[in-house]
């Protein structure tokens, strides 16, 4: 199971929200970069990176730092995935040509699923589908709206449209450390060939566990490793 620590950017600096809501904000790093470099040293081979800002103003807000976070990663031979904004066929393209090797859309997906499917076909193992759901329907919009997607509907679209993988978060989960959602997304992955990510709500390294005993193929890491439940060390030596 693959480890990736998260990097949330709001105004430049690594931040954390609960549940999605820009109210609920923690600041934990003021220089991303270097934590970029730190994740990596301690052994993560990629990381996951959402600008926020994008998120919330509906276009890609932090090109540069992102650039710059992508660059780090690549010079100690880790990977990135990006999401944030990424409602249109130039703002994908725009974070791909920042070097970023993964682009994750959500609300693009929903959208305009014929776009997503030709990004899928132009890129290919560089799209990443995130269904990011509230009682298994799917949130748009930084999380703001509902849909009326389910997410076993998206994701088997974007197994149809040859994503490289789902990201599938429980919004309601995210930044709390209750616990991953670790039934719906082992139930998400049942059915589909490409990997099903699991994202939102760890708090301790035996959700580690539940995720690795329940055949899931990734978890993303965020509060729980800002607020030292444990430490990145420790999560990769579980996984």
């Amino acid at each position: 199971m693959i480890v990736i620590p998260a990097i949330d950017l709001m105004d430049g600096k690594a931040v954390r929200l609960e549940r999605g809501d820009a109210e609920r904000v923690t600041e934990y790093h003021d220089e991303p970069v270097r934590l970029v470099e730190d994740f990596v040293r301690k052994g993560a081979n990629r990381i996951h990176v959402v600008d926020l800002d994008g998120a919330f103003d509906g276009k890609p807000k932090q090109l540069s730092l992102i650039a710059e976070i992508a660059e780090a990663a690549r010079e100690h031979g880790a990977t990135v995935q990006t999401g944030g904004g990424l409602r249109t066929l130039a703002a994908v393209q725009a974070v791909l040509d920042a070097g970023v090797d993964h682009a994750v859309v959500g609300t693009l997906a929903v959208r305009e699923p014929e776009w997503v499917e030709l990004l899928c076909q132009q890129n290919p193992n560089r799209i990443i589908v995130a269904a990011d759901a509230r009682d298994g329907v799917v949130a748009v919009n930084g999380w703001t709206e509902a849909s009326t997607m389910e997410a076993r509907a998206l994701a088997e679209a974007a197994q149809h449209w040859g994503a490289a993988a789902v990201l599938y978060t429980d919004v309601t989960r995210d930044g709390m450390q209750g616990g991953p959602a670790v039934e719906a997304t082992a139930a998400l992955q049942r059915g589909l060939e490409i990997p099903v990510l699991a994202s939102g709500g760890v708090g301790a390294l035996a959700d580690l566990d539940a995720c690795a005993a329940a055949g899931i193929h990734g978890v993303v890491l965020g509060r729980a490793l800002y607020e030292g439940a444990f430490s990145l060390t420790e999560a990769l030596a579980r996984c």
